[in-house]
């Protein structure tokens, strides 16, 4: 894939196996220390493998942001229940390593990602976030079309408190203005 516009020497590109360990780096952290995610324990690289096989064997896509071959962040796409009526709507992830926050990668790999769900002809991505308080999370989307849609309060308890869940969409393509 081409160089990315704006962050020198990142390149957006799919995700391989081979890419398992820095994407299970980058969200054990997150997993131990932090709320976006539910899990209570960090899944290995054997895991990571698994789950984006899961996510290619669905036909969609999950994207890393890489730098001279170092993995800073990822974001793939899911289906958003197994339901057949729910085949348009798709649910997003986003994770960006501690270190290279505040560059723009989560915009890059979230803009990405829009783009490749609406060429597939999804027309609507959801984004869960597990805190709602995870004020960067909910920016990032709001400022990519997403809007709220619900709240969950205390849908989860981790690191000693109950946590918010915030639900926030966005069409894709042309929504559900027109059938698919």
């Amino acid at each position: 894939m081409s160089p990315v516009p704006g962050v020198a020497g990142v390149r957006l590109r799919p995700a391989t196996a081979a890419d398992a360990a820095a994407l299970a780096a980058i969200y054990a952290p997150e997993v131990l220390h932090a709320c976006a995610s539910y899990e209570l324990e960090p899944p290995d690289a054997a895991e990571m493998a698994r789950r984006l096989a899961a996510v290619e064997a669905c036909g969609l896509p999950f994207l890393v942001a890489d730098m001279a071959g170092q993995v800073l962040g990822y974001a793939y796409a899911s289906p958003f229940r197994q339901r057949p009526a729910y085949r348009y709507t798709v649910e997003n992830s986003i994770y960006v390593a501690a270190g290279a926050r505040g560059r723009g990668l989560g915009r890059l790999l979230l803009e990405a990602l829009i783009g490749r769900c609406t060429a597939l002809g999804y027309r609507r991505m959801v984004a869960v976030i597990g805190d709602a308080g995870n004020a960067a999370s909910v920016c990032l989307h709001r400022s990519l079309g997403f809007a709220e849609v619900g709240l969950l309060p205390g849908a989860g308890f981790k690191h000693g408190r109950w946590l918010d869940w915030l639900m926030l969409h966005r069409p894709l393509g042309e929504g559900d203005s027109t059938p698919p």
